[in-house]
């Protein structure tokens, strides 16, 4: 899918309780994996144990620690993930089981689009 960026972007309209938190690698890490593991759980992707998925990731020269976009609940834990790529590819999204169809989905895609947007991407990819 590809998302035309040229248009002024809507603020992600985020749950309640749900917050966006800036991602930090030693605290997030491993939350992100096993939200991409539940959220591949059902099939339509596969995640990579983590002690081969976070160097791959991390290693990785489209990787931007400023472009993964957490989304936490009350307690800080992170229920919400996009991983993106330098070049506007959105790699990876995911939300916890319990939070899904509330509209967390959305507003991660929203602030992807808007980081996207303020690096000067014309689009995404």
């Amino acid at each position: 899918m590809r998302r035309f960026l040229a248009d002024p972007l809507p603020e992600p309209l985020w749950p309640a309780g749900i917050r966006l938190v800036p991602f930090e690698p030693e605290h997030h890490a491993q939350a992100v994996h096993a939200l991409l593991v539940a959220a591949y759980a059902q099939g339509g992707g596969y995640v990579e144990p983590f002690g081969i998925w976070w160097p791959s990731l991390r290693d990785d020269s489209e990787y931007d620690p400023g472009l993964c976009f957490i989304a936490a609940d009350g307690q800080g834990r992170a229920v919400g993930v996009a991983q993106c790529w330098t070049s506007a590819f959105v790699k990876d999204l995911a939300v916890a089981p319990g939070l899904r169809r509330q509209g967390l989905g959305s507003a991660l895609l929203c602030q992807a689009f808007r980081a996207f947007q303020a690096r000067g991407r014309p689009s995404s990819i």
